[in-house]
């Protein structure tokens, strides 16, 4: 006789958050410093920690800000160099998860697909699939060309475990893990060398002593030419137009001077908050004074540049400094391979590829034995989740969002997304600090859901992200909208962020409460909800 199966009951947390990169594991430090009497769960679809930082590998991977201010203000960086390794980056965050016993919460290889709030008991459903398929096989198909099918590979059907949770925090990032932006390129199918994509890097790939192409000329492109000329035979970045390009020094002598001075923590805090001050200024700067801001790019990138080098050709955008993100040149590294003869720059337009290499519209033609398409990434709210209340869906790009974290009307759910002109972590700390102070302030008051409430109030909608790079145009409603005033404008400003951080009013335009039934949680039921 075989046995009956019996379902296991869905695993009960206070709060559940899911991703297990940097804003998942500062929100899991933030919510139990503030609360440590509420368990909570972080559901990570990898088999590792590091959330970009594991997912891309490609040579050269590393940080675009310095990582005093992406890493914890709680936990110093001990390594020397001021911009990081994707690799020491993921390597930080899994040993901050460690000392703090974070990775004890972490339920890995779980794909989260959907979550369902209930309004009866307060409490989020949340089914999950098979664990992440990606990594090795997805790279590889990537480098021949092939569409692994990311999605479909990761398991479609929820046959993974039930979770249930009174909160819900999304650390998942803004772009899909699966599907990277691939604009059509004519004859690429024809060629006869390799095409990869960073986002799925074969680990395996031999570069050595090869042509390659590298189609792009943004942040990753920047930081993967550089690596690659240090064995390819000849590196060539194949731009449509310039981007601005600021170098940075690896180790800064005044920031190592003040960390040989002073003790770890307390020399932490000072770069780290220099630093962003020092970010926030030179942004100002170069919004407020645009055409000075050209110029001093410019005059700084042609000094490190052969003599006579067409600097207004490659170098020397049509866009202000800051309409798009600016790129990270490391130690000038770039501008020493283009002097060298390594790495050549090309500014013009694919008419198509053939089986030897790329075509231009200019009748020039570049060979290469791989072709690297660096072509940016695709928006994605919320991880791609489906998202529902009472059973009803909800598409995350028709709310507004509140205080850059909340979402109109969806009760007990946070998002986690970063700036744009600086550190992801100096919002994402910020995010995760008002998340822990919202979780206590509804706990001594024992209200069960709280939600954001715009009112009968209309508002006009504009971009959560106040970008013109092309995976923002490309996609202006892939995000949830900002609205035009506070708390509803979406903003990237640090130093007004900062501010109203230190003075915010929890209850402004929020609505609290109680379940008008006991949870899963065995919480006593209570009485209607109150709006403040």
């Amino acid at each position: 006789m075989g046995e009956e199966q019996v379902e296991s009951s869905p695993e009960w947390s206070d709060v559940l958050i899911i991703g297990a990169g940097i804003s998942g594991i500062n929100a899991a430090y933030r919510i139990h410093e503030q609360n440590p009497q509420l368990s909570y769960t972080i559901l990570e679809r990898r088999e590792r920690i590091g959330g970009t930082w594991d997912l891309f590998r490609y040579p050269g991977i590393r940080s675009d800000s310095d990582i005093f201010t992406l890493s914890f203000p709680y936990e110093p960086w001990t390594r020397q160099e001021h911009v990081a390794d994707g690799a020491d980056i993921r390597q930080y965050l899994t040993d901050v998860a460690r000392k703090y016993g974070i990775d004890r919460h972490i339920r890995f290889g779980t794909r989260v697909l959907s979550a369902d709030w209930d309004s009866a008991t307060d409490s989020w459903t949340v089914r999950t699939g098979a664990s992440e398929a990606t990594g090795e096989s997805s790279r590889a198909s990537e480098a021949t060309g092939e569409n692994s099918g990311a999605s479909e590979a990761t398991g479609g059907a929820s046959d993974g475990p039930v979770y249930r949770a009174r909160f819900l925090f999304f650390g998942t990032g803004y772009y899909d893990y699966d599907q990277p932006h691939n604009p059509p390129i004519p004859g690429l199918e024809d060629f006869g060398g390799q095409v990869v994509h960073p986002q799925f890097w074969p680990e395996s790939l031999d570069y050595a002593g090869k042509k390659v192409v590298v189609i792009g000329s943004g942040a990753t492109a920047i930081s993967l030419v550089p690596a690659l000329a240090e064995q390819a035979a000849h590196v060539t970045m194949l731009q449509r137009s310039p981007t601005y390009m600021a170098s940075m020094s690896a180790v800064p002598a005044f920031t190592q001077g003040i960390r040989n001075m002073l003790p770890r923590k307390m020399s932490h805090q000072i770069v780290r908050t220099l630093n962003a001050w020092v970010h926030y200024l030179t942004y100002v700067f170069f919004r407020k004074a645009p055409n000075m801001g050209r110029k001093v790019i410019r005059d700084r990138n042609k000094a490190r540049l052969p003599h006579g080098y067409p600097i207004d050709v490659h170098f020397n955008p049509r866009y202000r400094p800051w309409d798009q993100r600016m790129c990270l040149v490391l130690d000038g590294d770039l501008f020493e391979d283009i002097s060298a003869g390594r790495v050549e720059v090309v500014t013009d337009h694919i008419d198509h590829v053939d089986p030897t290499g790329i075509v231009l519209k200019s009748g020039e033609r570049v060979d290469a034995d791989i072709i690297v398409t660096a072509t940016g990434l695709t928006l994605q709210a919320l991880g791609g989740i489906e998202l529902s209340i009472d059973e009803q869906r909800v598409d995350p790009t028709d709310r507004f969002v509140y205080k850059e974290h909340l979402l109109e009307e969806v009760p007990n759910m946070a998002w986690c997304v970063g700036y744009t002109n600086a550190s992801w972590t100096l919002r994402a700390d910020m995010t995760a600090k008002a998340v822990a102070k919202l979780l206590a302030y509804m706990d001594s008051h024992g209200y069960t859901h709280a939600y954001p409430h715009l009112g009968g109030v209309a508002m006009q909608e504009r971009p959560a992200w106040d970008l013109n790079a092309g995976y923002v145009q490309r996609a202006p409603h892939a995000l949830p909208k900002s609205g035009t005033r506070r708390p509803w404008k979406v903003r990237h400003n640090y130093a007004l962020d900062a501010l109203e951080h230190r003075l915010d009013r929890i209850g402004e335009s929020m609505v609290f409460g109680r379940a008008p039934v006991s949870s899963a949680a065995d919480k006593p039921a209570v009485t209607p909800k109150v709006a403040i």
